[in-house]
């Protein structure tokens, strides 16, 4: 569903977004934003969040600058840096968008931080891509090592982590996401995310329901015959 959504607020940038978003300006080119909207974010919100990315990239030159010029490298992991990260972008005045300078919970929702116990799915799903350099991830951020990254965490993972006893926190939070990718750093410390795609796909397949069921259990590739608790 989100791929229209997503190809509609790509396609005026054309084969050179990075360079369109730079130089995006306000009066000439919502135009093209005009009546796109998805779930909880109108307009506005899509709007506003590409011109925060815009100012951003005119005063940081990359999101990557600006992600490393928040991350430390004695940091636990990737949480202080996307906190900063988040603030920064949070930091932008909005006026010119809703005619005053407000967050709205339809930005709000596309901007989530570890700050507010998010587990922040779609940030930590984005850093994965960047900074894994195998499977189908770019490892284009190669200053952040893959272990400081922390668990793309959906109802997926959240139920057979729960399951596999990867977890026993109920909520589905950033402390939840950091005790999943706790436990799978006792399978590989280096690279915990290894994992995110086959156990997500658990669900996402219907091979794993997080829950008991004789039918789905008795078949179980990870516990079989074993009922989930």
């Amino acid at each position: 569903m989100f791929k229209a959504v997503i190809e509609k607020i790509l396609r005026p940038a054309g084969s050179r977004p990075a360079l369109f978003f730079t130089h995006f300006e306000l009066k000439k080119d919502s135009k093209y934003f005009r009546d796109i909207s998805y779930r909880f974010n109108k307009e506005k919100d899509i709007l506003g969040l590409i011109y925060i990315l815009s100012e951003t990239l005119k005063k940081q030159g990359s999101l990557k600058r600006h992600f490393y010029s928040c991350y430390r490298a004695d940091h636990e992991d990737i949480g202080e840096a996307l906190k900063e990260f988040i603030n920064f972008f949070l930091g932008t005045d909005t006026s010119a968008i809703y005619g005053k300078n407000i967050k709205p919970h339809g930005l709000m929702q596309l901007l989530p931080s570890p700050q507010k116990g998010s587990a922040c799915k779609r940030m930590n799903l984005f850093l994965r891509w960047m900074v894994r350099n195998m499977d189908i991830d770019f490892g284009i951020w190669d200053k952040v090592p893959p272990h400081k990254l922390i668990i793309p965490l959906d109802t997926h993972i959240a139920k057979i982590a729960r399951c596999l006893g990867l977890t026993k926190r109920a909520a589905s939070d950033w402390n939840t996401a950091k005790e999943i990718t706790e436990s799978l750093k006792k399978l590989d410390r280096r690279d915990p995310l290894k994992y995110d795609f086959a156990l997500c796909h658990q669900g996402i397949s219907g091979l794993c329901r997080g829950k008991k069921s004789l039918r789905v259990c008795s078949s179980c590739a990870i516990k079989p015959g074993t009922l989930c608790e």
